[in-house]
């Protein structure tokens, strides 16, 4: 009689633990989702759409000046 008792315990266990390792997947692939989501928000609001070699540089009329190349001065010509 206790063999089966524990029998049930154990199919119930695993049963369980089944169900519980379902929702943490659904759970899991739910989070990564919304990561993703707010990862590339953040992206574009915060780095200009993730170029961080661009910098700023203030003209002799107080305009600015983007640099789409970082190693190269402004006065440079490519040849």
């Amino acid at each position: 009689m206790g063999s089966v008792i524990s029998a049930i315990a154990g199919l119930i266990g695993a049963v369980v633990n089944g169900i519980a390792n379902f929702i943490m997947g659904i759970v899991s692939g739910i989070a990564y989702v919304f990561i993703a989501i707010f990862d590339v928000i953040f992206d574009i609001l915060c780095c200009r759409c993730g170029s961080r070699s661009r910098r700023r540089r203030t003209t002799s009329s107080g305009t600015y000046r983007t640099s789409r190349t970082s190693g190269r001065r402004w006065g440079s010509r490519r040849y």
